[in-house]
Order: structure tokens, then sequence, then C-alpha cells
């Protein structure tokens, strides 16, 4: 039996998508040359390349205003969204009387209320982190209060005879259990807070040294600069992948294969 040329798994699990992507792309520029598409319509990828690398300076400095905000927003949205699980956890009245405000943020589309939030904060970038943040925040709740609500009930019980408090219950069993459920609301949470910085700053429409890429998209969209809009574009679905990506190699350097519930 012949082994694999690469042995490592993880490159192993790369190869597939990777392989696919460069067929795409090699189908969209081939059919973008082929059929004379103008790049007015829809460029080509060695056209979004070098309007890439033409822009590449301001486009950069977006894209940190945009992380910045990002981040800000998944870093909040991770310590509430883990208090108010915690919060659920220790109280059934609690949980049944706040759930569905929760519920109810989640639903709620951030286009509606970012005019507002806008409007009442005067401070356009902490206007913005709060959109990001109520639309990141739910999964962190969610996830979190699954992962800590779902212990070994032959565990739970033998905490109960040895008359474990409810503190010592939640360190040495609950959190230990919800880890995995935890990590996977990371995942989801960070791809959300990227998302609502994006449409926030839609929205908010700023310009300046602070505009993040939506900003970019929308004055490219305004001067007909297509190339430069898909590359602004490809920035952002770049940062959405470095996001999720990196929230994977948390959770396997924290757990392992241990506690991983799409590993269970």
């Amino acid at each position: 039996m012949k082994r694999p040329l690469v042995q490592d798994p993880r490159v192993q699990a790369a190869l597939p998508p990777l392989l696919v992507g460069i067929l795409v792309l090699g189908l969209w520029e081939a059919a973008c040359r082929g059929f004379a598409i103008p790049e007015y319509l829809f460029p080509a990828p060695s056209v979004i390349a070098a309007s890439l690398v033409q822009n590449g300076p301001d486009l950069l400095r977006a894209l940190w205003s945009t992380l910045r905000v990002t981040l800000i927003a998944f870093a909040l949205s991770t310590v509430l969204g883990t208090l108010v699980a915690f919060l659920f956890v220790q109280s059934r009245f609690i949980e049944r009387g706040f759930f569905p405000y929760a519920v109810m943020l989640q639903v709620t589309p951030v286009v509606a209320v970012a005019p507002l939030i806008i409007i009442l904060v005067r401070d356009t970038q902490v206007a913005l982190v709060i959109c990001a943040t109520i639309i990141a925040i739910f999964p962190v709740i969610s996830n979190t209060t699954v992962g800590l609500r779902s212990v070994d009930p032959g565990l739970s019980n033998l905490m109960r005879v040895y008359r474990a408090s409810r503190m010592q219950t939640l360190l040495r069993l609950r959190i230990p259990s919800a880890l995995g459920y935890f990590f996977a609301g990371l995942r989801i949470s960070s791809g959300l807070a990227l998302i609502g910085a994006v449409v926030a700053e839609f929205v908010a429409g700023t310009g300046g040294r602070s505009a993040g890429l939506a900003y970019e998209i929308l004055q490219a969209g305004f001067q007909l600069d297509i190339p430069r809009m898909f590359a602004a574009l490809s920035l952002i679905t770049l940062a959405g992948i470095l996001l999720f990506l990196a929230m994977s190699g948390l959770s396997r350097l924290a757990l392992g294969s241990w506690g991983d519930p799409e590993r269970a």
C-alpha cells in the first residue's frame, strides 16, 4: 500500500479546498479573458490582484480599522456572553426571564438598529463596536449555556453526594464540560463580529483615516472602480477566514481531541 506524499493530516485536510480554490480562480480568469468581460463589470483575478497591490496602503489601513472594531467587539461579546451564561446556569428564573431578550438581539437586523445607535452614541467608533457586539454576543451566550448544562448526570449526582457548593460544581464540573461548546461559540462569534463591524460601517458611512473596508467598498462603487471593490471584498473574506482558523487553532490548543463536541 502506497503512503501518501503528504503525511501531515493538517496539510492533507487543507489540500482539497486549496485545489478547488485554484481551479475556481483558473476558470474565473479563463472565462473573463475568453469572453472579454470588461473589468468594470466583472474583473478577472489578475486585475483584482493588481488593484490590491496598487491600492495596498489605503486598503490595509482600512482593514486595520475594521479589524480593530471587530476584535474589540469580539472581546466584549466573549466576556459579556460568558458572564450572562453563568447567570443563566445559576438561576432558571433568570434564564427564562432574560433569554428571550438575548434571542431578540440575535433576530433583530443590525441594519435596522444601527442608525439609532449611531445617533444616540456620539463617538462613531464606540457605536460601531456596540453594533458588532450585538451581533456577536448571542452564539457565546447560547453555546456556553448549553455547555454548562450538558454535564454528566452521574457526575452531577456525585457532586451532590459530596455536598459540593454551587461554585465548586461550576468550577470543577460545569466549566470543564462546557469548554468545547464555548470554543465552538467563539468560532461563530468571531465571524459575526466581523460581519457586524462591516454592516455598521456601511450604515455609518464614516470617512477619513479611520474609515474601514466598508467605506472603501462604497467609494469604489461610487467611482465605478470595480477591481478595487473586489480587492476590498477579498480582504474582508481573508480576515474572516483567518479569524475562524485562529479560533479553531485556539480550540485545539486548549482542548486537543478532548471535550470538542464536533469530535464527540
